[in-house]
């Protein structure tokens, strides 16, 4: 099969397509697919000019931990859980399109992680509700814990059309992370959904693209229901 890839050396470099010529089996990840290309000392491309391994970042190989988030055949996704069966005789793979680029398909993704840091919105730093009834409690620990799974991957963001980079809009993450805060402490919900109103609310086009490409399946939706309660 034919594999397209755009690389880029460096964030200073231009960006470029290389295509590789690969014999694998359908049962294979797109993740496996990119390790087969890597295998080789001696790297060529279609036309049998040496070149580079392709640079890309993964952890767990397992869909739980979100490294390796790109876009496959125009779709974001993660390469772990996408497979050489379902993508036809080609493949076209590109880095994350609205994060910077470090080089090739690997991404800087830590504004996730800084927009959390600047609204204080951490998960561990609120203690868990006490429920009013027994029936009450399971029915939230389970949408808690179905919040709970996001892996900050990105993908959500890479298909929010109110998500740019830099701007106060912090995308579907954002709003579940705030809908857990408060959740788990009540004291603090007025200043949590401050932040959410504020960095979510005000400007999702509830498109809910979010929830279609989410890896972990989180209704978004409910979240942001539970919190305009």
């Amino acid at each position: 099969m034919k594999v397209k890839i755009l690389r880029r050396r460096s964030p200073a470099d231009e960006s470029y397509w290389e295509v590789f010529d690969a014999d694998v089996p359908g049962e294979m990840s797109v993740a496996g697919l990119i390790d087969h290309l890597n295998y080789r000392d001696d790297i060529v491309d279609e036309s049998g000019i040496k070149t580079t391994r392709i640079g890309w970042e993964c952890s767990c190989l397992q869909g739980v931990c979100g490294s390796c988030a790109m876009v496959i055949n125009g779709v974001p996704a993660l390469a772990c859980e996408t497979f050489v069966r379902d993508l036809g005789g080609s493949v076209t793979i590109e880095p994350l399109r609205k994060f910077p680029v470090i080089h090739d398909l690997l991404v800087d993704r830590s504004v996730i992680h800084e927009n959390l840091k600047k609204t204080d919105i951490y998960i561990g730093k609120y203690s868990p509700k006490k429920p009013k009834s027994a029936a009450a409690g399971e029915k939230e620990q389970i949408r808690q814990y179905e919040a709970a799974k996001c892996l900050k991957c990105g993908l959500c963001l890479e298909v929010c059309p109110s998500y740019v980079s830099g701007r106060s809009f912090f995308g579907a993450l954002f709003a579940n992370d705030c809908y857990l805060a408060a959740a788990r402490n009540s004291e603090s919900a007025d200043k949590i959904k401050k932040h959410y109103s504020e960095h979510f609310a005000s400007a999702c086009s509830k498109s809910l693209s979010c929830m279609d490409v989410c890896p972990m399946h989180i209704e978004t939706i409910a979240s942001m229901s539970a919190l305009n309660r």
